[in-house]
């Protein structure tokens, strides 16, 4: 089956199943393009209703940030739903046109620090545990995995549409 963004979890783990946590969280892809971007391209929006690259990696560390804190509850066993969000009322609610972006990049920067600390302490037992991910049992590790897919959704639309 062919998922899509709209499915959530699995498109995001297809983007990356093959690869190890460790290799993906430190990956420095990333940050190397966005490095690459300019504050003048950052506020660039590729359609009127479309976010500025600014929103967009703002989204990514909205997201990584938010998914870690439910990485951490299931790494401890708590037993509840992994709950979705409103990404489009977050990014509403920022100021991340207002930042510069390398204040933007920084902050991605430290919660990426944060989340590979985070995910340094993870013992193999509790990589394993299982939680829910809307419809789907999925395991701490791959739900780990999917944020990383999720960050690569949204680089390779940077990549086809603002740069």
């Amino acid at each position: 089956m062919t998922y899509t963004p709209e499915n959530g979890f699995p498109y995001y783990f297809d983007l990356v199943k093959d690869m190890d946590c460790p290799s993906l969280f430190s990956d420095s892809s990333t940050s190397t393009l966005l490095n690459s971007i300019s504050e003048e391209k950052a506020v660039y929006s590729y359609a009127p209703d479309k976010w500025s690259i600014k929103q967009v990696v703002g989204h990514i560390t909205d997201h990584e940030r938010i998914k870690m804190f439910r990485a951490f509850l299931l790494s401890r066993n708590e037993q509840l739903e992994l709950w979705g969000y409103d990404q489009n009322s977050l990014v509403d609610n920022s100021r991340f046109d207002e930042l510069s972006f390398k204040q933007l990049l920084t902050d991605f920067v430290n919660v990426r620090k944060a989340s590979i600390g985070f995910i340094d302490t993870l013992s193999e037992k509790q990589l394993r545990l299982k939680g829910m991910a809307r419809q789907y049992e999925i395991t701490l590790e791959d739900f780990l995995k999917s944020i990383i897919g999720h960050e690569r959704h949204h680089i390779g639309i940077i990549k086809e549409r603002y740069i």
